[in-house]
């Protein structure tokens, strides 16, 4: 394992680790999913260049588009909630309230 495959991986756990063990507030959980993203973007961005591939694939930019979709996504939800709700603690929402 070559010690870009470890950082790549090593962030991607990290930030899983935060998602998983640090959801006191929204943004942070949205931080951390943007953190996983932002790694498996560049992970399948030099994909092609440790495979020595002659083309470049499609695939990394159209994660990139979603990775902003779901940026904006999660951005208009944290705004919503915390006109609603008064914060961004995620101890504060119910879901199963309407």
């Amino acid at each position: 394992m070559t010690t870009l495959h470890l950082s790549f991986y090593s962030a991607f756990v990290l930030s899983s680790l935060g998602l998983a063990f640090h959801r006191t507030h929204l943004i942070s959980a949205l931080l951390c999913l943007e953190s996983m993203m932002l790694s498996m973007y560049v992970a399948l961005a030099m994909w092609p260049i440790q495979m020595q591939a002659p083309s470049s694939t499609l695939l990394p930019m159209l994660m990139l588009t979603f990775s902003a979709c779901e940026a904006g996504t999660g951005l208009a939800l944290l705004v919503a909630s915390t006109r609603t709700h008064g914060s961004d603690h995620l101890h504060n929402f119910n879901l199963l309230q309407c």
